[in-house]
């Protein structure tokens, strides 16, 4: 479930002449029993609404004079959002002859044309309010107040994100109330603008129109209005923009070093634009630093899971939880044990909107189905993140729906999945550039293309914790072995390799250097071209003393990692 929440006007949305009918509070009541939150957002005061309304205790909040003030229903707490107007304001309307006035906690309401004679006052006073009209009724409220401003409290205590929540209203006060939620519709009876303000439109007027609007909720979920507003940019088709949406499972692969984290960190940048709280598992430490996000464990110190989801709970907290501690065989047990207790936050909240699971094979191993690897039925706002897309539980596989595939061997990734799931490979287009990547979308006829993609604004720094500190699993460990393999030394980290290199004998270094031991591992192993490259050159100096060779790998690694770790730490 993704919208969690409706969020409705009352006078003209859900009443008629003041009044609610009993279909309308059929239908609210049947999108509550959903299991959804519901707020009513209304320009009048409190006690005229309670005097007019006998159902206010159906709603989870209520935002009354126009977003000046929060009511809880079911404590009956009332917390004011702005102060009271000056006593002076008020009186002085009165002596220039607006003898309609209704005064509340913070709001002055009137009619037209008195909203002439208040703007004038308010000038000569030198007050901070504002006018906000409502099909005759003039608000005076203190600046920035609106309905947008009050929902965004009640949402606050009700730990909801505005994205996951449906607003619907009718008249010029609920322009900001349709573009603060994830999705604004407009009733029938609605002012033009605020159709054109809306995403939807409904067919009925009034309570009709909410009612058709709660069972579009029911059946369509975010399908109500798949906006720009949920769309996350994979990468462009010439012109077209291709984007996945919240109930796709995205699968990006290809070799080790290719840019898979590099094209995660610039989806997360176009998360955190769009408001969308998201949550990584980074089990080698490949997120440390992420801007816009808090890192829980490191390399010496497991992630606590409470830790984890306390810190989701507040809807602008994004989370990377580093495993890099766990042991490999451990990683797998701690998701498993994770992913109900974040299906739960999703099935309350509907968020965190996108989970990023990065090492998949190792999170989701082929070995393990789907009840071991506690899956939900609806597993869903997903990136999977995997060299070994062969390596990853089949039952994730299937629930895959797009997959963009990196690297000179992208075909070869997409042709691997479809034979994981027993599925016939889609045909290839010629070979992407070197800034593009393969894009498939299961769902549609449209076939693999070609995409351009961003890089990331924020620098991709090498990850100096994972390779610095970190334990490399046995595959990805450099092995000082000697000529004839009389040595099996084990360098599980950057730093226990110089330490290594620096003790291993001539004989055993010079054998490593001549065969290219050294470069291949720092690009295949460690996936940076730039220090496999120069190395590379050291290695082919024959000129190089067994010692100055020493030296030179050694600096060259330590201006990469070793000296930004120090200064971090």
């Amino acid at each position: 479930m993704y919208f969690m929440a409706l969020a409705s006007d009352y006078d003209g949305t859900i009443a008629e002449h003041g009044a609610v009918d009993e279909p309308t509070i059929a239908a609210l009541k049947k999108c509550k029993d959903s299991g959804r939150k519901l707020i009513l957002v209304t320009g009048r005061e409190l006690p005229d609404l309670k005097r007019v309304f006998p159902h206010v205790d159906l709603f989870d909040r209520i935002v009354a004079e126009n977003g000046a003030l929060l009511y809880n229903p079911k404590t009956e707490e009332e917390r004011a959002i702005a102060p009271a107007p000056p006593a002076e304001f008020i009186e002085r309307l009165k002596e220039r002859g607006v003898a309609d006035i209704s005064v509340g906690r913070s709001i002055v309401a009137t009619w037209e044309p008195h909203q002439v004679t208040a703007l004038e006052v308010i000038n000569e006073m030198g007050l901070e309010l504002e006018i906000i009209f409502n099909k005759g009724a003039v608000m005076i409220l203190p600046s920035g107040i609106n309905k947008a401003a009050g929902l965004k409290v009640a949402l606050e205590e009700l730990a909801l994100s505005p994205l996951n929540v449906v607003g619907v209203g009718d008249a010029e006060n609920d322009h900001a109330l349709l573009r603060m939620c994830g999705c604004g519709a407009a009733v029938a009876n609605a002012l033009d603008a605020l159709k054109d303000t809306a995403d939807v439109v409904l067919k009925g007027d009034r309570g009709r129109g909410v009612a058709e609007l709660v069972d579009a909720m029911l059946e369509q979920d975010y399908r109500l209005a798949p906006s720009l507003r949920h769309a996350l940019p994979l990468g462009k088709d010439g012109e077209e923009t291709v984007s996945a949406f919240p109930d796709d499972v995205v699968l990006i692969a290809g070799s080790s070093g290719i840019g898979k984290s590099t094209l995660a960190t610039a989806l997360t940048e176009r998360m955190a634009e769009q408001g969308w709280q998201f949550c990584i598992f980074d089990p080698e430490g490949d997120y440390e630093g992420l801007e816009g996000a808090v890192t829980v464990g490191d390399t010496s110190t497991p992630p606590v899971m409470d830790h984890v989801l306390e810190l989701l709970d507040n809807p602008l907290t994004n989370v990377v939880v580093d495993t890099l501690a766990f042991e490999l065989r451990e990683r797998p047990g701690f998701f498993a044990e994770l992913m109900p207790q974040l299906a739960t936050l999703r099935s309350k909240a509907g968020r965190p909107h996108w989970l990023i699971i990065d090492e998949a094979h190792h999170l989701m191993p082929e070995s393990r189905n789907s009840a071991s690897l506690a899956l939900t039925d609806d597993f869903s706002g997903v990136v999977l993140i995997t060299v070994h897309p062969d390596a990853v539980s089949q039952d994730v596989l299937r629930t895959v729906t797009m997959v963009v595939a990196l690297g000179p061997k992208a075909g070869e990734v997409i042709n691997s999945f479809c034979a994981c799931i027993s599925e016939k490979a889609p045909a290839l287009p010629a070979a992407a550039d070197d800034h593009q990547v393969l894009f498939w979308n299961r769902a549609d006829d449209t076939g693999v293309r070609a995409l351009t993609v961003e890089k990331p604004r924020q620098a991709h720094k090498r990850h100096t914790r994972k390779y610095v500190e970190g334990r490399l699993d046995e595959t990805r460990s450099f092995y000082f072995r000697g000529p004839k393999g009389e040595l099996n030394l084990r360098a599980q980290n950057l730093m226990v390799f110089l330490q290594m290199a620096e003790g291993v004998d001539e004989r055993t270094w010079e054998h490593h250097r001549r065969t290219g031991d050294y470069s291949k591992w720092f690009r295949d192993r460690i996936g940076d071209r730039d220090l496999a490259d120069e190395t590379a050159r050291i290695e082919a100096d024959r000129a190089l003393s067994a010692d100055e060779s020493r030296r030179r790998v050694a600096k060259a690694v330590r201006r990469r990692y070793t000296a930004p770790a120090s200064e971090k730490d």
